[in-house]
């Protein structure tokens, strides 16, 4: 009895981790984020619902194309809740993602949110590596209304394959879901990863790490 006990306990709160892994529910109809609060909790404040405007829950222009400024060749337009305080408890948000020619989304990660994409133009090559030990690359060439998801913490990017523009849409399943560049993370920490630890660990000779970090 004592066992079967401990079983239904153990399996509650295994439930319970699965029920937590994304943003919490709402627990009332709206929770505008008071984004000026000095107030430090586990997402936004609510400023009085009394007060809560249109403008609260809309964002315009994600129709205009952004240039692919950075140095991989790709611009985010994020739409999240620092965007829409609206967004506050509800555990979505969205990016618009441009890509120059040959451009890519690097390597990333999303901590809080599993992500869904469609391309809008152009062709994207998209992947994202499975948990060790593993290391699976699932890997798929998107055209024009294709749809891919990428799993929640998993390391995945996208890879413009065309001579023109793409663009695509996301959306993810966190308010904030937050972003880690594998390379900016690894060797533009501040401050720096010891070369050696990074040398050992990618089994290179440390001036290859230097130069590498010499660029972020």
């Amino acid at each position: 009895m004592g066992r079967k006990v401990l079983f239904v306990a153990l399996l509650s709160l295994a439930s319970a981790s699965l029920a937590l892994a994304s943003d919490p529910s709402p627990l009332q109809d709206l929770c505008v984020a008071h984004l000026n609060s000095t107030v430090r909790v586990n997402g936004f404040v609510c400023k009085d619902p009394k007060l809560a405007m249109a403008s609260d829950f809309f964002f315009t222009g994600l129709d205009k194309a952004r240039t692919p400024i950075n140095p991989v060749g790709s611009n985010v337009t994020a739409v999240n809740v620092n965007q829409i305080p609206g967004l506050n408890t509800l555990a979505i948000s969205m990016v618009r993602i441009d890509y120059a020619p040959y451009g890519q989304n690097p390597p990333h990660t999303h901590p809080r949110a599993t992500e869904i994409l469609t391309v809008l133009e152009g062709s994207l090559f998209v992947g994202f590596v499975t948990s060790n030990p593993e290391n699976r690359l699932i890997s798929k060439v998107l055209r024009k209304g294709d749809v891919f998801v990428f799993p929640i913490g998993l390391v995945h990017f996208q890879f413009n394959v065309g001579n023109t523009n793409a663009v695509a849409i996301a959306a993810l399943s966190s308010q904030n879901p937050g972003v880690i560049t594998v390379a900016n993370s690894v060797f533009g920490s501040k401050p720096k990863i010891s070369g050696d630890i990074l040398a050992r660990a990618f089994q290179v000779e440390k001036r290859i790490v230097d130069l590498i970090q010499s660029k972020f």
